[in-house]
Protein backbone atom coordinates (compact mmCIF):
# COMPACT_ATOMS: atom_id res chain seq x y z
CA UNK A 1 0.00 0.00 0.00
CA UNK A 2 2.93 2.33 -0.56
CA UNK A 3 0.93 4.35 -3.08
CA UNK A 4 -2.21 4.58 -0.94
CA UNK A 5 -3.42 7.91 0.40
CA UNK A 6 -4.59 8.40 4.02
CA UNK A 7 -8.24 7.77 3.09
CA UNK A 8 -7.36 4.46 1.43
CA UNK A 9 -5.18 3.48 4.38
CA UNK A 10 -8.08 4.20 6.77
CA UNK A 11 -10.40 2.03 4.66
CA UNK A 12 -7.87 -0.82 4.60
CA UNK A 13 -7.44 -0.68 8.39
CA UNK A 14 -11.22 -0.67 8.86
CA UNK A 15 -11.48 -3.74 6.65
CA UNK A 16 -9.22 -5.53 9.11
CA UNK A 17 -11.21 -4.43 12.16
CA UNK A 18 -9.29 -1.30 13.20
CA UNK A 19 -11.19 2.00 13.16
CA UNK A 20 -8.64 4.83 12.77
CA UNK A 21 -9.30 8.54 12.99
CA UNK A 22 -7.82 10.99 10.46
CA UNK A 23 -4.69 11.58 12.52
CA UNK A 24 -3.86 7.87 12.76
CA UNK A 25 -4.36 7.35 9.02
CA UNK A 26 -2.19 10.37 8.23
CA UNK A 27 0.71 9.24 10.44
CA UNK A 28 0.61 5.71 8.98
CA UNK A 29 0.65 7.25 5.49
CA UNK A 30 3.68 9.39 6.36
CA UNK A 31 5.49 6.48 8.03
CA UNK A 32 5.19 4.45 4.84
CA UNK A 33 6.20 7.34 2.58
CA UNK A 34 9.13 8.48 4.74
CA UNK A 35 10.12 4.97 5.86
CA UNK A 36 10.29 5.99 9.52
CA UNK A 37 9.34 4.23 12.76
CA UNK A 38 6.24 5.44 14.60
CA UNK A 39 6.22 6.11 18.33
CA UNK A 40 2.65 5.63 19.53
CA UNK A 41 1.88 7.05 22.97
CA UNK A 42 -1.31 7.05 24.97
CA UNK A 43 -3.08 5.41 27.92
CA UNK A 44 -3.31 1.64 28.12
CA UNK A 45 -6.09 -0.02 26.16
CA UNK A 46 -6.70 2.60 23.45
CA UNK A 47 -5.55 0.41 20.54
CA UNK A 48 -1.81 1.06 20.21
CA UNK A 49 -0.87 -2.61 19.92
CA UNK A 50 -3.93 -3.36 17.79
CA UNK A 51 -2.72 -0.79 15.25
CA UNK A 52 0.45 -2.81 14.69
CA UNK A 53 -1.56 -6.00 14.28
CA UNK A 54 -3.89 -4.33 11.80
CA UNK A 55 -0.97 -2.92 9.79
CA UNK A 56 0.57 -6.39 9.58
CA UNK A 57 -2.73 -7.74 8.29
CA UNK A 58 -3.17 -4.91 5.78
CA UNK A 59 0.31 -5.45 4.31
CA UNK A 60 0.28 -9.23 4.59
CA UNK A 61 3.39 -9.10 6.75
CA UNK A 62 4.39 -11.22 9.71
CA UNK A 63 4.19 -9.39 13.03
CA UNK A 64 7.27 -9.71 15.25
CA UNK A 65 6.69 -8.42 18.77
CA UNK A 66 9.26 -7.41 21.37
CA UNK A 67 7.41 -7.08 24.66
CA UNK A 68 9.43 -4.70 26.81
CA UNK A 69 9.76 -5.02 30.56
CA UNK A 70 12.05 -3.85 33.34
CA UNK A 71 15.26 -5.83 33.13
CA UNK A 72 15.05 -6.60 29.42
CA UNK A 73 18.61 -6.89 28.11
CA UNK A 74 20.45 -7.53 24.87
CA UNK A 75 20.25 -11.30 25.27
CA UNK A 76 16.45 -11.26 25.37
CA UNK A 77 15.96 -8.48 22.82
CA UNK A 78 18.64 -9.23 20.23
CA UNK A 79 20.41 -12.58 20.48
CA UNK A 80 22.26 -14.96 22.73
CA UNK A 81 24.27 -18.14 22.34
CA UNK A 82 22.81 -21.52 23.18
CA UNK A 83 25.23 -22.22 26.02
CA UNK A 84 23.82 -25.65 26.83
CA UNK A 85 24.19 -26.81 23.24
CA UNK A 86 27.69 -25.33 23.09
CA UNK A 87 28.69 -27.18 26.26
CA UNK A 88 27.40 -30.47 24.88
CA UNK A 89 29.37 -29.89 21.69
CA UNK A 90 32.56 -29.24 23.67
CA UNK A 91 32.04 -32.32 25.83
CA UNK A 92 31.41 -34.51 22.80
CA UNK A 93 34.77 -33.62 21.24
CA UNK A 94 37.22 -32.91 24.03
CA UNK A 95 40.16 -33.95 21.84
CA UNK A 96 39.79 -30.99 19.44
CA UNK A 97 41.73 -27.84 20.18
CA UNK A 98 39.97 -24.60 21.08
CA UNK A 99 40.56 -22.90 17.72
CA UNK A 100 38.57 -25.64 16.00
CA UNK A 101 35.83 -25.78 18.61
CA UNK A 102 35.34 -22.01 18.85
CA UNK A 103 34.79 -21.77 15.11
CA UNK A 104 32.15 -24.46 15.42
CA UNK A 105 30.23 -23.45 18.54
CA UNK A 106 30.07 -19.78 17.57
CA UNK A 107 28.16 -20.49 14.37
CA UNK A 108 24.58 -20.15 13.16
CA UNK A 109 23.65 -23.55 14.60
CA UNK A 110 24.25 -22.26 18.13
CA UNK A 111 22.66 -18.81 17.76
CA UNK A 112 19.34 -18.03 19.46
CA UNK A 113 17.69 -15.13 17.67
CA UNK A 114 15.43 -12.80 19.63
CA UNK A 115 12.80 -10.42 18.17
CA UNK A 116 15.12 -7.59 17.04
CA UNK A 117 17.54 -9.86 15.23
CA UNK A 118 14.67 -11.93 13.86
CA UNK A 119 13.15 -8.81 12.29
CA UNK A 120 16.50 -7.78 10.79
CA UNK A 121 17.27 -11.23 9.41
CA UNK A 122 13.82 -11.83 7.93
CA UNK A 123 13.97 -12.34 4.17
CA UNK A 124 10.40 -11.07 3.87
CA UNK A 125 9.28 -7.61 5.07
CA UNK A 126 7.82 -7.69 8.58
CA UNK A 127 6.09 -5.38 11.04
CA UNK A 128 8.21 -4.99 14.17
CA UNK A 129 6.26 -4.03 17.28
CA UNK A 130 8.35 -2.80 20.22
CA UNK A 131 5.62 -2.79 22.85
CA UNK A 132 5.71 -0.63 26.00
CA UNK A 133 9.18 0.74 25.31
CA UNK A 134 8.87 3.05 28.32
CA UNK A 135 9.30 0.02 30.61
CA UNK A 136 12.96 -0.59 29.70
CA UNK A 137 16.02 1.06 31.22
CA UNK A 138 18.01 3.71 29.38
CA UNK A 139 20.74 1.20 28.47
CA UNK A 140 18.28 -1.00 26.60
CA UNK A 141 16.71 2.05 24.99
CA UNK A 142 20.18 2.92 23.65
CA UNK A 143 20.39 -0.57 22.13
CA UNK A 144 17.03 -0.06 20.44
CA UNK A 145 18.21 3.29 19.16
CA UNK A 146 21.29 1.74 17.57
CA UNK A 147 19.25 -0.97 15.84
CA UNK A 148 16.61 1.47 14.59
CA UNK A 149 19.24 3.84 13.25
CA UNK A 150 21.00 1.39 10.92
CA UNK A 151 18.86 -1.76 10.93
CA UNK A 152 21.97 -3.83 11.33
CA UNK A 153 23.53 -5.82 14.14
CA UNK A 154 27.19 -6.60 14.76
CA UNK A 155 27.83 -10.03 16.24
CA UNK A 156 31.57 -10.30 17.02
CA UNK A 157 31.77 -13.98 16.10
CA UNK A 158 29.71 -13.71 12.88
CA UNK A 159 30.20 -10.14 11.66
CA UNK A 160 27.62 -7.51 10.75
CA UNK A 161 24.12 -8.61 9.78
CA UNK A 162 22.18 -6.05 7.74
CA UNK A 163 18.44 -6.05 7.12
CA UNK A 164 17.64 -7.37 3.65
CA UNK A 165 14.24 -5.65 3.85
CA UNK A 166 13.51 -2.73 6.15
CA UNK A 167 10.87 -3.60 8.76
CA UNK A 168 7.87 -1.36 9.40
CA UNK A 169 8.41 -0.38 13.04
CA UNK A 170 5.93 0.71 15.70
CA UNK A 171 6.99 1.52 19.25
CA UNK A 172 4.29 1.90 21.88
CA UNK A 173 4.51 3.75 25.17
CA UNK A 174 2.10 4.24 28.05
CA UNK A 175 4.16 7.32 28.96
CA UNK A 176 5.21 5.98 32.35
CA UNK A 177 8.61 7.63 31.89
CA UNK A 178 10.14 10.18 29.53
CA UNK A 179 11.84 8.64 26.52
CA UNK A 180 15.11 10.04 25.22
CA UNK A 181 15.14 12.88 22.73
CA UNK A 182 17.34 10.77 20.44
CA UNK A 183 14.71 8.04 20.21
CA UNK A 184 11.89 10.51 19.67
CA UNK A 185 13.85 12.31 16.98
CA UNK A 186 14.07 9.16 14.87
CA UNK A 187 10.34 8.47 15.00
CA UNK A 188 7.10 9.99 13.83
CA UNK A 189 4.95 10.75 16.86
CA UNK A 190 1.36 9.60 17.27
CA UNK A 191 -0.73 10.15 20.37
CA UNK A 192 -3.84 8.00 20.71
CA UNK A 193 -6.21 9.16 23.43
CA UNK A 194 -9.51 7.80 24.62
CA UNK A 195 -12.05 8.09 21.79
CA UNK A 196 -14.82 10.66 21.65
CA UNK A 197 -18.33 9.50 22.54
CA UNK A 198 -19.24 9.35 18.85
CA UNK A 199 -16.16 7.34 17.89
CA UNK A 200 -16.50 4.96 20.84
CA UNK A 201 -20.11 4.36 19.84
CA UNK A 202 -18.90 3.45 16.35
CA UNK A 203 -16.25 1.12 17.79
CA UNK A 204 -18.78 -0.62 20.04
CA UNK A 205 -21.17 -1.18 17.14
CA UNK A 206 -18.39 -2.43 14.88
CA UNK A 207 -16.87 -4.82 17.41
CA UNK A 208 -20.15 -5.97 18.98
CA UNK A 209 -22.56 -5.83 16.01
CA UNK A 210 -25.50 -7.31 17.94
CA UNK A 211 -25.45 -4.31 20.31
CA UNK A 212 -28.44 -1.96 19.85
CA UNK A 213 -27.35 1.49 18.67
CA UNK A 214 -29.12 3.32 21.49
CA UNK A 215 -27.47 1.09 24.09
CA UNK A 216 -24.04 1.64 22.51
CA UNK A 217 -24.44 5.41 22.66
CA UNK A 218 -25.58 5.30 26.30
CA UNK A 219 -22.63 3.12 27.20
CA UNK A 220 -20.17 5.45 25.44
CA UNK A 221 -21.54 8.44 27.36
CA UNK A 222 -21.32 6.65 30.70
CA UNK A 223 -17.77 5.45 30.04
CA UNK A 224 -16.74 9.00 29.07
CA UNK A 225 -18.25 10.27 32.31
CA UNK A 226 -16.35 7.68 34.36
CA UNK A 227 -13.09 8.63 32.63
CA UNK A 228 -13.64 12.23 33.70
CA UNK A 229 -13.59 11.08 37.34
CA UNK A 230 -10.22 11.02 39.12
CA UNK A 231 -10.05 7.23 39.19
CA UNK A 232 -6.82 5.25 39.47
CA UNK A 233 -7.37 3.42 36.18
CA UNK A 234 -9.97 4.80 33.77
CA UNK A 235 -11.76 2.18 31.67
CA UNK A 236 -10.06 1.44 28.35
CA UNK A 237 -11.76 0.73 25.04
CA UNK A 238 -11.18 -2.99 25.57
CA UNK A 239 -13.02 -2.74 28.89
CA UNK A 240 -15.87 -0.89 27.17
CA UNK A 241 -16.12 -3.83 24.78
CA UNK A 242 -16.11 -6.27 27.70
CA UNK A 243 -18.91 -4.25 29.29
CA UNK A 244 -20.95 -4.39 26.07
CA UNK A 245 -20.59 -8.17 25.88
CA UNK A 246 -21.44 -8.41 29.59
CA UNK A 247 -24.69 -6.50 29.19
CA UNK A 248 -25.69 -8.65 26.22
CA UNK A 249 -24.88 -11.83 28.13
CA UNK A 250 -27.10 -10.61 30.98
CA UNK A 251 -29.92 -9.79 28.56
CA UNK A 252 -29.84 -6.05 29.38
CA UNK A 253 -31.04 -3.71 26.63
CA UNK A 254 -31.27 -0.43 28.57
CA UNK A 255 -29.05 1.09 31.22
CA UNK A 256 -30.12 2.53 34.57
CA UNK A 257 -28.19 3.40 37.71
CA UNK A 258 -28.62 -0.08 39.20
CA UNK A 259 -27.31 -1.74 36.03
CA UNK A 260 -24.22 0.45 35.96
CA UNK A 261 -23.53 -0.06 39.67
CA UNK A 262 -23.93 -3.83 39.43
CA UNK A 263 -21.51 -4.11 36.49
CA UNK A 264 -18.89 -1.49 37.41
CA UNK A 265 -16.43 -4.27 38.21
CA UNK A 266 -16.18 -4.99 34.48
CA UNK A 267 -15.09 -1.41 33.71
CA UNK A 268 -12.95 -0.69 36.77
CA UNK A 269 -10.12 -2.75 38.20
CA UNK A 270 -9.71 -1.25 41.67
CA UNK A 271 -12.28 -1.50 44.44
CA UNK A 272 -11.64 2.10 45.48
CA UNK A 273 -12.54 3.21 41.94
CA UNK A 274 -15.70 1.09 41.97
CA UNK A 275 -16.82 2.60 45.29
CA UNK A 276 -16.00 6.13 44.18
CA UNK A 277 -17.93 5.90 40.91
CA UNK A 278 -20.86 4.12 42.61
CA UNK A 279 -21.07 6.95 45.15
CA UNK A 280 -20.95 9.51 42.37
CA UNK A 281 -23.77 7.76 40.52
CA UNK A 282 -25.90 7.70 43.67
CA UNK A 283 -25.68 11.51 43.89
CA UNK A 284 -26.93 12.09 40.34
Amino acid sequence: MTDANPTEIAAALEKHGYLPDERIAQVVFLAERLDKPVLVEGPAGVGKTELAKALAAVHGRRLIRLQCYEGLDEAKALYEWNYRKQLLRIQSDEESDWSELSGDIFSEDFLLTRPLLEAIRSAEPVVLLIDEVDRVEMETEALLLEVLSDFQVSIPELGTIKASSRPMVLLTSNNTRELSEALKRRCLFLHIDYPTIERETTILLAKVPELPEGLAESMARIVASIRSESVRKPPSVSESLDWARTLLALGIDRIDEATVTDTLHVLLKYQADVEKVAASLAKT
